[in-house]
């Protein structure tokens, strides 16, 4: 598809996609990236790049991006194509470009904020404060919906037993990221304490699909068939 549409926005968000899913953190992350260049307005992209980069973080430290392929250039006739309205064409709800161009600084502002309180939050669970943690995840998910914020918090309101909330947490973590594993470990945790077995037997059945050797999945699925 990219072959016939460069720098298509639906093909790349979907190879991305795809990227991901099969861990190629970097390829994914270059794919976001060059949909931020045709459209700095996409919130999945926008999304996606925060991912990419906690995963590459965490894989390959503080030189990730000493590691990754070149990220191409996109041709401003591409970007224009986006970004400015044409009578009655697929642009014609979209806004100009010049009132899309204070948007990237304003949500990298926001992105930043909410990382560095997220970051407040993982420090405060580690001293075992879990309460205060959950107030500053709730702070940065006021400006950015992250799965991993999700997750966090989830983790600490079944360390406070509150487990209908982590349920919740959970099910925003994987509206975000269908596939990921501490969402569907941690959901399937809080409905065994529900005791909605059925569901938890559903949620890490879906998960030791993606990780079918993961032993923290298939040591609760036990417990599960026993309850």
């Amino acid at each position: 598809a990219l072959d016939l549409v460069p720098f298509g926005i639906k093909p790349l968000l979907r190879r991305a996609a795809a990227y991901e899913s099969l861990e190629r953190y970097q390829l994914a992350y270059v794919d976001y990236k060059t949909m931020l260049q045709v459209d700095c307005s996409i919130q999945a992209a926008h999304d996606g790049v925060n991912r990419m980069t906690k995963a590459l973080l965490e894989k390959d430290g503080l030189n990730w991006r000493q590691k990754l392929p070149p990220i191409p250039t996109v041709p401003i006739s591409a970007q224009t194509r986006w970004s400015v309205p044409s009578a009655g064409g697929p642009g014609a709800n979209t806004p100009p470009a010049t009132a899309q161009r204070g948007e990237p600084e304003q949500t990298a502002a926001g992105t930043e904020r909410a990382r560095t309180l997220r970051e407040e939050g993982n420090e405060l669970v580690k001293k075992g404060n879990h309460k205060e943690a959950v107030e500053k995840y709730s702070e940065s998910l006021k400006l950015n919906q992250e799965c991993a914020t999700y997750t966090n918090r989830a983790l600490c309101y079944l360390t406070l037993k509150q487990y209908k909330e982590a349920v919740q947490d959970c099910t925003e973590a994987l509206r975000l990221d269908p596939k990921n594993v501490k969402a569907l470990y941690r959901r399937a945790q809080a409905l065994k304490e529900l005791k909605d077995y059925k569901s938890s037997i559903a949620d890490i059945k879906s998960l030791l699909k993606t990780e079918p050797k993961n032993t923290a999945a298939l040591r609760l699925l036990q417990e599960l068939n026993r309850a």
